[in-house]
């Protein structure tokens, strides 16, 4: 678990300083005190499943990709969908949100290979 409490502590502050918001709103937006967002980002502390959830919720990622992918690397493919899911956020499921995140990640990686830069 020591991993997962890596990526995450360190997935959760890269998320929280790109949406540029200070620990104590992302707090108030999970119901958590300020402190303990802190001891997660230091990662002296492992949240619960459900303040996992709530934070994946917050960031449009997938509880997986929190706690197993460095996010700061793929990054900009959240960006591009974030301004998707904020206008249809009433209609579009997370079920929707998967799809279309995997559908832009396989583009990319098609369109990436077309240009020979293949990783």
């Amino acid at each position: 678990m020591k991993e997962q409490t890596t990526f995450f502590s360190k997935n959760l502050q890269f998320l929280r300083k790109e949406k540029r918001l200070t620990q104590s709103e992302l707090a108030n937006k999970i119901n958590v005190d300020q402190t303990t967002i802190g001891r997660w980002e230091d990662g002296n502390r492992e949240p619960t499943i459900g303040n996992v959830a709530n934070i994946a919720e917050v960031f449009n990622v997938s509880i997986p990709d929190l706690l197993n992918k460095d996010l700061s690397q793929d990054y900009q493919s959240f960006d591009e969908t974030d301004i998707l899911f904020d206008k249809y956020k009433d209609v579009l499921s997370e079920s929707d949100k998967n799809i279309i995140k995997a559908i832009i990640e396989e583009r990319k990686r098609q369109i990436d290979k077309e240009l020979g830069e293949d990783n």
